[in-house]
């Protein structure tokens, strides 16, 4: 790869401004962003690409109708997407040789890890959409990673691609940069609008036209420039970090447990100590950390300094890492909640094998349909591998393979020995103790609290054994007799 910027900053002088622009992947990136710029005035075409598969290809129709296919509540999505299909601005297609006709084409696809200990990713999709591009690359084009990826990606392998595929240069022929996401599902369109947004070019030519690409979608956002290596450890470190801030709050929530106080009080009093030069940033602890990000940028952070930066870093010697070390404590969250529910079910005289268990949330994330790496299901395994019989509820989840998925919470809890609350859905706040004790009919049945969504006392006066995260000022309550 050779930087010769005036070249390519000529071609794409004379190619003009960025007007036609493709986006690869739709999902919880991809959809969003690709509505965001056809209703850019800036833009005059946007094209959504799609594989026609059996698993997602239904989502070519649902779009080009203006519908989305993601089922959580998104507000403003679905009528953006009205809006921009009606006016021919956006469209689907499963063709991608149309990429030929485009400016600029970003890659939003999914980069799981295939084996976490052995740091080996599966970029398997996100490289086919690369080669894809890259068959269809012209000079002048921008291409921009949206992916999370390990560090060094871009103006790596992905960059040999492009270039083995289109015959092309990348710094000479085409602009080359990664520009992460950071949104979080249940507010998509406002995220992408508001964040600051990283670009990183191969260059200072691919970071300045890259610039020109988001720019018209961000309202309070701005662009932060810098390498595309940077932003690749950008996205993977303040991942990273959230998953740290919410190990410490889950690990100081077991300690709560075992010292018999409430982790929530200690939250508020730690919360509390404001000031110039003070920062607290307490998330808060649960029931396990699910979704596609988090569960793995931990891994692409590692693996990147392994890569990079192996013989050069210095660290203590023998010593785990800090971040994996955060990965582990919230991958334990789950069996902890097994824990919390073959304990309860002990106290209410009721053994784990036969009994009826109401899981409650599937999705990772509160309010959302989102069911990557979901915690919930390793707490399933772990319920079903004991005997015990598990209906799950989500409203907002339909079907998932290999679990079956009752339609309503009363089809959960008739009969139930126990009700988990697995995910934080507003559905689910209001769920009253006296009418679950009736529809299960149980004298003592237990419940789960792995979200904070319940007052502890309610159920203790209606007879429930009660246990939930970090509360260790009720958890060991006495039963009361109804």
């Amino acid at each position: 790869m050779t930087t010769n910027v005036s070249k390519l900053a000529e071609i794409i002088r004379k190619r003009g401004p960025i007007k036609k622009i493709g986006v690869l992947g739709m999902g919880y990136v991809g959809i969003p962003a690709a509505a965001l710029f056809a209703d850019a005035p800036q833009f005059e075409k946007v094209y959504g690409f799609q594989r026609d598969s059996k698993s997602s290809g239904y989502k070519i129709a649902m779009l080009n109708r203006g519908e989305s296919p993601l089922k959580g509540e998104e507000p403003g999505l679905e009528d953006l997407l009205k809006k921009v299909t009606s006016q021919g601005k956006f469209s689907c297609t499963s063709d991608f040789s149309k990429i030929r006709e485009l400016d600029a084409v970003t890659l939003s696809i999914q980069t799981p890890f295939l084996n976490k200990e052995d740091l080996l990713p599966d970029f398997s999709a996100l490289f086919e959409g690369v080669r894809n591009v890259g068959r269809n690359l012209t000079p002048g084009m921008l291409v921009v990673l949206e992916s999370t990826i390990t560090p060094g990606t871009t103006s790596g392998i992905a960059c040999e691609i492009l270039e083995d595929e289109s015959g092309l240069v990348a710094g000479d022929d085409f602009a080359l940069a990664h520009a992460p996401e950071r949104v979080m599902v249940g507010r998509l369109l406002r995220n992408i609008r508001e964040h600051d947004r990283i670009v990183g070019g191969i260059d200072a030519t691919s970071t300045k036209r890259a610039t020109e690409l988001y720019s018209p979608v961000l309202t309070l956002g701005k662009v932060i420039p810098m390498t595309s290596t940077a932003a690749e450890v950008t996205k993977t470190a303040e991942n990273t970090f959230r998953d740290l801030q919410i190990a410490a709050i889950n690990e100081l929530a077991l300690y709560c447990e075992a010292m018999g106080i409430n982790v929530y009080d200690v939250r508020t009093g730690i919360d509390s100590l404001k000031g110039e030069g003070i920062t607290r940033a307490m998330l808060w602890p649960g029931a396990g950390v699910g979704g596609h990000c988090l569960t793995k940028d931990t891994y692409h952070l590692e693996r990147g300094v392994q890569m990079l930066g192996k013989d050069l870093l210095d660290y203590p010697t023998g010593e785990p890492s800090l971040y994996v070390l955060a990965r582990r404590i919230n991958d334990f969250m789950p069996s902890h909640m097994f824990r919390l529910t073959k304990e309860a079910l002990e106290r209410a005289g009721r053994p784990m094998k036969g009994a009826k268990i109401a899981l409650l949330g599937w999705a990772f994330l509160s309010n959302s349909d989102d069911t990557r790496n979901t915690p919930a299901e390793p707490y399933r395994d772990l319920l079903v591998k004991e005997g015990a019989v598990v209906r799950v509820h989500d409203p907002f989840v339909a079907e998932y393979p290999g679990v079956p998925l009752v339609p309503t919470v009363d089809v959960a809890l008739k009969g139930a020995d126990a009700v988990i609350i697995f995910a934080g859905h507003h559905q689910y706040r209001t769920l009253d103790a006296k009418e679950i004790r009736k529809v299960s009919g149980r004298k003592h049945p237990v419940i789960i609290d792995g979200r904070n969504m319940v007052d502890p006392d309610a159920y203790i006066r209606e007879g429930f054994v009660y246990k939930g995260i970090g509360r260790g000022d009720k958890n060991e309550h006495a039963i009361v007799d109804v």
